[in-house]
């Protein structure tokens, strides 16, 4: 069995550590928590194979970063796909989500494109039912322009929240692998959730 993961991001040095970069982030992320082999270029992307150990499911997967920039996602997708004969919900796709606050994942099993170009580029050339986990780096800031925004890195001081996403990412992936798309929605959710309202006492009554 061959799985996919695409991370959305844009080629060369000038795009590295943007927020618009996050999908390529997290396959780098596995890629050097697994030790695996050197990336190759293939279906204009640049790809690496991963052996699943039995507690990932078994099989392979297939990491894919594709070269083409955000707004042709799909076409390498689509390539990988009808090569191996990869039905579509054996699909993953890393996304970054401006709608969504920083360190805040969403993993869905389908659903629409919510505007992204790469996403959409997808849908165009093959449809829904693909999974997909958007990683929040949101929210625009009052009066930024939103291209500069997206192409930029993080600040300083968030900095260790946008590690610990691409590393609960990472374990989103890995749920992927080992459950599907209803056991690792365990991972959607903010970085730090609010503490538990406490619930006030009943009244008393008087005696």
């Amino acid at each position: 069995m061959l799985r996919v993961i695409l991370g959305i991001g844009n080629p060369g040095k000038n795009y590295e550590g943007t927020r618009h970069n996050l999908g390529f982030a997290v396959l780098d992320h596995l890629h050097q928590a697994h030790g695996l082999g050197p990336w190759s270029r293939r279906f204009d992307a640049l790809c690496t194979e991963w052996l699943l150990p039995a507690e990932l499911g078994g099989g392979k997967a297939l990491l894919l970063k594709p070269q083409t920039y955000v707004n042709l996602s799909g076409q390498c997708a689509q390539a990988v796909l009808a090569f191996y004969k990869i039905p579509l919900s054996d699909l993953l796709v890393v996304v970054d989500d401006l709608a969504l606050n920083l360190g805040d994942l969403r993993l869905r099993p389908g659903g629409s494109s919510g505007g992204h170009n790469g996403l959409k580029d997808i849908q165009a050339r093959l449809g829904d039912g693909y999974a997909r986990v958007r990683l929040g780096m949101g929210p625009l800031p009052p009066g930024a322009d939103q291209v500069g925004f997206v192409l930029s890195g993080f600040a300083p001081d968030q900095r260790a929240d946008a590690d610990a996403m691409l590393a609960k990412a990472s374990d989103c992936c890995r749920g992927w692998l080992r459950e599907g798309c209803s056991v690792a929605c365990r991972y959607n959710g903010p970085l730090h959730p609010p503490p538990p309202r406490v619930k006030p006492p009943p009244p008393t009554t008087p005696s």
